[in-house]
């Protein structure tokens, strides 16, 4: 899959259940359709996270197009104390993170029982400061 940002090519990343599409160009991260789930599974704050998740209609960034589909995603607000806004899929097929975004929601998640795919996220992400 190529980068819908930048147009590079995007490196796959399997971890368990979780396959993660990552550009290394302008590190932006798409996440199929219930992979976010996955990753917070074993955290306290998964479904505040998700439950959290709403439509963003005062943004103007410019709306980008969703790598399976093709069509123009919408932008949503997600997050606790701090929301970041993301690109999700119309129709379902999963959700564009740009730099740092995924891994603001990822600090949203910590806990003590991070699953091993968060902790490897957490750590990458880190050096990416």
């Amino acid at each position: 899959m190529n980068c819908v940002s930048c147009k590079e090519p995007m490196i796959v990343l399997e971890l368990d259940e979780v396959e993660i599409d990552h550009c290394i160009a302008c590190r932006s991260t798409w996440l199929d359709a219930g992979e976010l789930a996955l990753m917070l599974e074993e955290t306290g704050n998964k479904d505040l996270i998700l439950d959290s998740i709403e439509p963003d209609n005062s943004t103007k960034e410019k709306k980008i197009r969703c790598p399976i589909c093709l069509k123009k995603m919408e932008k949503v607000q997600c997050g606790l104390d701090k929301k970041v806004t993301l690109d999700r899929c119309k129709n379902k097929h999963g959700i564009w993170f740009d730099k740092g975004e995924l891994r603001e929601i990822l600090k949203m998640s910590s806990g003590e029982n991070d699953s091993k795919v968060l902790k490897l996220l957490k750590e990458m992400f880190a050096s990416y400061e």
